[in-house]
């Protein structure tokens, strides 16, 4: 898949196209957010969770401009997240809020209290390197989401019933039955330039963070793991 994207991904800055460090914008993305815009479990959605993938930035830029409550998390979660909350970007410059580089800049640095503080997801959205029609996804294969939606799930901010979305190219979607492992957490709705699709999930989401899975180096270097371990008094 990665060999594939070569054609239709838009190189990073620093990574260029090495695609284990980041997920791409690819051609057509902005169709690609119009078919997310138009999901009604997003027009409903006022509190949200995004993922800083490349290929979200015109849906980050989007929800700004709606004036959403928008989470995303830093790069490789070892900034925690940050809160752009509604207006906290002046208008005309909501482009520069939905980089990765402009969360420092306009938005609130998150502990996991307050980031609790702020109620549930109504949806979240991420990016992906492939996803299969049976809602399988696959990213950079450093299992941040995974990561990142078990902390979400000790807290009660996500469920089983959270919608979760992700928006890639049509290259990216692999018409194949794939199984998920426990650890997967499969998404709701996959939305490409052509097309929309709504996924049937086989298997429930899976829930709470395993410890004996984590290990010291992961813990020292994601904060929002170690305030985790503290509150649930395992530090």
């Amino acid at each position: 898949m990665w060999d594939s994207l070569r054609a239709v991904a838009v190189p990073d800055s620093r990574f260029h196209t090495r695609f284990s460090e980041f997920i791409p914008d690819f051609e057509g993305s902005a169709l690609a957010t119009e078919r997310v815009f138009a999901l009604p479990v997003l027009a409903r959605a006022r509190h949200v969770f995004v993922t800083p993938d490349n290929s979200l930035t015109e849906l980050r830029r989007r929800l700004l401009c709606a004036g959403v409550s928008l989470v995303v998390s830093s790069y490789n979660m070892a900034s925690g997240f940050y809160l752009l909350r509604p207006g906290a970007v002046p208008a005309g410059h909501e482009l520069y809020g939905a980089w990765p580089d402009g969360l420092a800049h306009f938005g609130e640095p998150l502990g996991l209290q307050a980031l609790s503080d702020l109620g549930r997801f109504d949806l979240v959205a991420t990016g992906a390197s492939a996803v299969a029609t049976s809602g399988v996804r696959f990213g950079r294969g450093h299992g941040f989401l995974d990561l990142e939606w078990r902390i979400f799930s000790d807290m009660g901010l996500v469920d089983n019933h959270t919608p979760l979305v992700t928006a890639v190219h049509d290259i990216q979607v692999l018409d194949k039955k794939l199984y998920p492992s426990p650890n997967d957490v499969l998404v709701d709705w996959i939305c490409t330039p052509t097309r929309t699709l709504q996924i049937q999930r086989a298997a429930p989401r899976p829930r709470g963070v395993q410890w004996k899975d984590i290990s010291p180096e992961q813990i020292k270097a994601i904060p929002a793991l170690a305030e985790l371990r503290r509150t649930v008094g395992l530090a």
